[in-house]
């Protein structure tokens, strides 16, 4: 019998959640340099290649990833919009809408596939990385849309060094709460959509929305399956 969300709605338009962790909940991110390819490669995507950024993809720090094949890679940016995203060292959350019915499986195939190899190669293993293909929740309606972003977002505070410290989430490098509050802007991430529901000062806002006590969330996000 397929797990939960494993069987996945493709609808043209739709707004997801998805998700997955490492095999045998195993780490997928062991460094630094692992987090950034894997964004470097949501870049490589997700920016269009008429982009005068793809003539120079960097990381977060300023530092030239080389990660482009001889041959023109794929790309999504017509077909994947990314709200949000949240790294963490054994597990991805994503937060995506696709224009057509069959974007998110090939985008989410591009992405594992790449990240997989590049994975492997530099930390001289075989095999699978990843537990599944990946999971995915459709969104349904305003309420459950606004609090994932909230969600994600919130995703560090389950590692030592930042739980029980909301303030602090804003120093983890690898989600796009800072994009949310203004402190940086990865033109590959799409936050307006969301900020426009928080008025004038919608960085502030939002940054209190995120940081108070979790609410409604738990309804929607508490239990997700990973087995």
């Amino acid at each position: 019998m397929p797990s939960k969300n494993a069987i996945k709605e493709y609808e043209a338009g739709a707004y997801y959640h998805v998700y997955n962790r490492g095999v045998e909940k195993r780490t997928i991110f062991q460094d630094d340099k692992d987090y950034k390819t894997f964004l470097s490669y949501l870049k490589l995507y997700l920016i269009s290649h008429d982009s005068q950024e793809l003539s120079d993809l960097q990381d977060l720090q300023g530092l030239s990833l080389k990660v482009f094949p001889s041959r023109k890679p794929k790309n999504y940016a017509d077909q994947i919009e990314l709200l949000a995203y949240c790294l963490m060292p054994n597990h991805i959350h994503l937060f995506i809408k696709q224009h057509g019915d069959l974007s998110m499986g090939n985008f989410m195939s591009s992405l594992a596939t790449k990240y997989v190899r590049y994975f492997n190669t530099r930390h001289k293993r075989i095999g699978h990385l990843f537990q599944d293909r990946y999971k995915a929740v459709k969104i349904e309606g305003e309420s459950q849309w606004i609090h994932l972003s909230k969600y994600i977002h919130r995703n560090p505070l389950d590692l030592p060094t930042f739980k029980d410290s909301p303030c602090r989430l804003d120093e983890y490098q690898y989600s796009s709460y800072s994009n949310y509050l203004g402190k940086f802007s990865q033109t590959w991430v799409q936050p307006d959509d969301i900020l426009s529901n928080f008025g004038n000062q919608p960085h502030n806002s939002y940054r209190a929305f995120v940081e108070e006590p979790l609410d409604i969330i738990p309804i929607y996000f508490s239990a997700i399956d990973y087995d």
